[in-house]
């Protein structure tokens, strides 16, 4: 080993290198973003089956059917927008109203977004949409 002078001594660097840390961190950080999304849906559960029962409305549960041709009605009655508004002002009368919503799946949105406007326009907060169970095939 050689002895070196004062002129040649170097300054021993005491200063951790930092960049392969963050390097490393930027690794890792990328790898659970690309794999944290896999991870929410990787169980597979079999839900048990049961039949479903037809439910029995309650007599003060209005009922709104949309067919894909756009028209409303209201109890079987057949409606226009506007005065659907009124008649839902009526069944805000009844005690605790609740509305069940019968949209054709080729009902136009805009159709059930009016009538969902009607609905809180009257101040009835509880509606439903009503739906048919699928079929198995």
């Amino acid at each position: 080993m050689a002895i070196l002078g004062d002129a040649e001594q170097e300054d021993l660097v005491s200063e951790i290198n930092v960049t392969p840390l963050v390097d490393v961190m930027l690794v890792l950080l990328t790898v659970f973003i690309v794999t944290a999304p896999l991870l929410m849906n990787a169980v597979k559960v079999k839900l048990p089956q049961a039949s479903a029962e037809v439910a029995v409305t309650v007599p003060k549960t209005a009922h709104i059917s949309i067919t894909d041709g756009g028209d409303v009605f209201l109890d079987q009655e057949h409606l226009t927008l506007e005065t659907l508004t009124a008649d839902l002002d009526n069944l805000k009368q009844r005690e605790d109203p609740a509305v069940e919503i019968y949209a054709d799946e080729h009902a136009e949105y805009g159709i059930v977004a009016k009538v969902l406007a009607a609905i809180q326009r009257a101040g009835i907060s509880k509606f439903s949409f009503v739906m048919s169970p699928e079929s198995k095939k």
